[in-house]
Parts: C-alpha cells; sequence; structure tokens
C-alpha cells in the first residue's frame, strides 16, 4: 500500500487520508493507476445524484458537476448510469460557471443493480462494504422480503446486517430476532440480526462492528422501514421523517435520492429511497450464496434434478422453513426470466396472454351454458 500511496502522490498533490475518509480503498488506487488519468482533474466519489446534476466530493469539499460529453454519451450507449459510490476523476468547474465536470468513472469493485420493467439494469450504489438490510417490527415485518433484499446483497459480496428497527414498539422482540434467524438458519455466522430503536444513540453502539472509518454501507429496505431515521442517529443529520400510515403500514418515501453521508464513527452511509417493486438482477450463484443450505441439502436428496416440490426422498422440504423454501423457488424462477433474452421474453409474455384469452373464454363458455340452464 505504501509503494501505491507514493505513486499517487507523485501524480498530484492527493491527499489519501481525507480520501480514505470517505471510502477509497486499495482496490480503487489500483483502479485508478490503470488507466489514464485524464488533464486537470482529480480524483472524486460521487456522493448524490440529482435530476439535472450530481454532487462529488474530493475528500475536503462537494462539487456540483455533470458528465463530460464523451462520459454520458458512453453511459447513454451502455445504458448505464453514474451512481452514488462511484469514483470518478473530476475536473474543476471553469471561472464562471458553478459546475464542474465528471471526465471519467473508474471500475466498480461490486455494484448493486435491479432489473426494471423492460428487462434493463439500473444502477443504485457503488463500492460499498456493507448493507443493512432494515425492517421494521411493524407492518413492514416480512421474511420473504428479507430473502429478496438478501440476494440483492449477495450479487454484490456485501456484508450483510439485518437491522430491525422499531423494537420500541414491539411487544416481542426476542420472538422477531427468533423468527428471523430461524428463517435465515440458526447455523449462519455471516449476517447479524439486531434489534434497534432507530432514534436511540443505542443504534450507533450497536452498529459499531461494521462502521469502520472509511468503510461504506446502504441501507436497504422498503418505505417506511426506519432507514432514514437511523441514518440520521447514525450520522447526527437532521433529514425530515414522515410517519407510515396507520391504515396499511407503508412509507411516505421520505428519502427522495440515493445520498452519501458520514457517520460519527467516520464510516460512509448510503441511504437510499424504499423499494417497493425490487426486480432482482442476480444470477444461481447469488442465490446459493444467499440460500446455502439449500444447496448443501440438495445434495442429500434422491434425485439429482429434484426441484423440491414434490418429489419424494427430497432432502430440502423437509428440513428448510416452507416460506424460506418458497422465497427461493420464487426468486429462482425470477432469476430464470432474467437470464432469457428480448425474444424468450416476448414468446413468454405471448403465452401468458394466450392463457388469459383461453381462460377468459372458457369462463364464458360457462357462463353461457347457465344462462341456457
Amino acid at each position: 500500500m505504501r509503494r501505491v500511496r507514493n505513486q499517487i502522490q507523485m501524480q498530484d498533490s492527493l491527499d489519501l487520508r481525507a480520501l480514505r475518509d470517505i471510502g477509497l480503498s486499495h482496490a480503487t488506487v489500483q483502479a485508478a493507476l490503470a488507466q489514464p488519468r485524464p488533464d486537470d482533474t482529480r480524483l472524486a466519489r460521487v456522493v448524490e445524484i440529482q435530476r439535472d446534476h450530481l454532487v462529488v466530493h474530493d475528500g475536503v469539499d462537494a462539487h456540483a458537476a455533470v458528465p463530460w460529453p464523451t462520459l454520458r454519451v458512453a453511459l447513454e450507449l451502455e445504458r448505464d448510469a453514474l451512481v452514488v459510490g462511484d469514483w470518478v476523476w473530476w475536473r474543476a468547474a471553469a471561472s464562471g460557471t458553478d459546475r464542474g465536470w465528471a471526465v471519467s468513472r473508474l471500475p466498480a469493485r461490486n455494484r448493486l443493480t435491479r432489473r426494471d420493467p423492460a428487462g434493463g439494469r439500473q444502477g443504485l450504489v457503488a463500492n460499498i462494504d456493507t448493507a443493512l438490510i432494515v425492517m421494521g417490527l411493524d407492518h413492514d415485518f416480512n421474511l420473504r422480503r428479507l430473502d429478496r433484499f438478501l440476494v440483492l446483497a449477495h450479487s454484490a459480496d456485501a456484508r450483510v446486517v439485518v437491522v430491525l428497527t422499531k423494537a420500541d414498539e414491539c411487544a416481542d422482540v426476542a420472538g422477531a430476532l427468533a423468527r428471523a434467524r430461524t428463517h435465515l438458519g440458526d447455523a449462519r455466522d455471516d449476517i447479524a440480526v439486531i434489534a434497534v430503536d432507530g432514534r436511540s444513540p443505542d443504534a450507533g453502539q450497536a452498529l459499531s462492528p461494521w462502521l469502520a472509518r472509511g468503510s461504506t454501507l446502504v441501507t436497504l429496505g422498503s418505505s417506511g422501514a426506519g432507514k432514514t431515521m437511523l441514518t440520521n442517529t447514525l450520522t447526527g443529520a437532521a433529514s425530515p421523517t414522515h410517519a407510515v400510515r396507520a391504515a396499511d403500514g407503508r412509507g411516505q418515501h421520505t428519502t427522495t435520492a440515493r445520498t452519501l453521508h458520514r457517520t460519527a464513527a467516520g464510516a460512509c452511509l448510503i441511504d437510499t429511497p424504499g423499494l417497493r417493486q425490487l426486480w432482482l438482477d442476480a444470477d444461481a450463484r447469488a442465490l446459493d450464496d444467499a440460500f446455502p443450505e439449500i444447496g448443501t441439502l440438495a445434495l442429500q436428496c434422491r434425485y439429482r434434478n429434484c426441484r423440491h416440490a414434490h418429489e419424494p426422498g427430497c432432502a430440502v422440504r423437509a428440513q428448510v422453513p416452507k416460506e424460506r423454501l418458497v422465497s427461493f423457488q420464487k426468486l429462482m424462477r425470477e432469476a430464470r426470466r432474467g437470464e432469457e433474452d428480448i425474444f424468450q421474453r416476448r414468446r413468454q409474455v405471448a403465452r401468458m396472454k394466450q392463457r388469459t384469452r383461453n381462460t377468459r373464454a372458457r369462463e364464458a363458455v360457462r357462463g353461457a351454458g347457465k344462462g341456457d340452464a
């Protein structure tokens, strides 16, 4: 690391300590050295995305910027975009202007993405160390949704902490913790499950093992789960929060943009808007990482191609909780659909439409028969 630091310092007067404080890693330094550096640029991190500009931070100050035309065209051709957490070579604004330029983007060591309804990929955040899957101990408590966010986190090889918020509103916190841990598998030691009151300073103490200086975390969860409240507590900020609707427990999208904050402990925390619909961009490997017990037990099934549905001698169905297995099967179907090309998806849509037409035709015939009777 010392040799790499000296090389960077020979290139310019970058303050590596300041950059490390906003998440600069050894992998990012290597990526910076591996590509040509545009003239008059400095290394900076994207900390906020707005509709008409982005905000980058060079370790000292935040600056408004827009993508350089060449970068913008390249991203459009790739149907890609800059996201919070990206590292870029940034050029300061010219005299008399208030926006600089994000000239080029460094390769990300990981990236969270989801599918859009058309099958394309949408980037969410980049270069993260830990994903905090936030779930409220109220109407938001949903173990199948937890599985979905778990797969999203594993698709980026991120560490996972399940944070059950609103512990002050739950009459049986210990029972909820036990349900979540049993669902994930009591033997798993790679996923921590904790319960906190997101408004209490004790939340920072509970999360301190993952808030190391210079590390990057992201909050993931649905609207109203308590992500922004937890972020405010960890950062000392005062962003507005809204109450959850009593009728259905849904949040009101307090956070509307992904933003990178600094926590009191020195970590970087990306607060994200609630994802009410999460179409996963995951393959079978990500599912195996999120459901390791199923892959292990599948080796004991009587049939090698067991789908863990109704086959005799299925070891998975006998030992995995039903809700967990249903999640896996549903997500596996989604992953296979995601791997289909556009023509396969069109054929699938056509089959579904034809099936609907056939069902309606049968119902019409039955209705006519009842009318004649």
